[in-house]
């Protein structure tokens, strides 16, 4: 019987969870959702998934070329006095995900369908947390600084296919492409006013 493997911890680095350094880096928005806290603190938590497709952009290469495939969480938390979002945020968001002028969303969960997905460039900045006496360096992403993509053509491959974005307005990445029954058929698809998220 042969073996199954052998051990080899000559690749292990221990990976690097330190903030990413300051900078522009090509994002999808990888997940979009609310949540709360245990003292019902409710916040519309954004995922953003740097982009692996763009290692060899000679401008991106301290950002995406060498931190692919990291998370940065932004939280939008609801305010206190009026227990709503900062709505006016959230339009800069639409903005750099392609939503449309003019578009009516009538819940979060629109704004939710709208942006996932989204290829997105984004400014991350570094800014010190100091919790429970201890201070650490953290990224924070200010609606503001998020701005539509340089790089709509998306091939970013997905580590797990299977909790990849199912929204938004962005490409597939090519491991989608696979499993497309209409790609390159130049077959059409009939969809409902019903099915569109706008």
């Amino acid at each position: 019987m042969a073996d199954f493997m052998n051990t080899d911890y000559s690749n292990n680095t221990g990976g690097d969870y330190d903030a990413l350094p300051a900078g522009n880096y090509e994002m999808i928005i990888n997940n979009a959702k609310e949540d709360a806290t245990k003292n019902g603190a409710e916040t519309l938590q954004i995922d953003l998934l740097v982009r692996n497709d763009l290692d060899k952009v000679a401008d991106l290469a301290e950002t995406n070329g060498k931190f692919h495939n990291r998370h940065i969480f932004v939280d939008n938390w609801k305010r206190k006095a009026t227990n709503q979002y900062d709505l006016d945020g959230f339009q800069y968001i639409l903005q750099a995900a392609g939503v449309p002028e003019n578009t009516p969303l009538h819940t979060v969960d629109d704004f939710i369908k709208l942006i996932n997905g989204a290829a997105v460039r984004v400014f991350v900045k570094q800014e010190d947390n100091t919790y429970n006496g201890t201070t650490t360096t953290v990224n924070r992403v200010a609606p503001w600084n998020f701005e539509v993509t340089q790089f709509p053509q998306v091939q970013h491959t997905y580590k797990d296919r299977k909790n990849a974005p199912t929204a938004g307005n962005s490409a597939p990445s090519p491991a989608a492409n696979t499993s497309n029954p209409f790609a390159n058929t130049g077959d059409s698809v009939d969809i409902s006013e019903d099915d569109l998220p706008f």
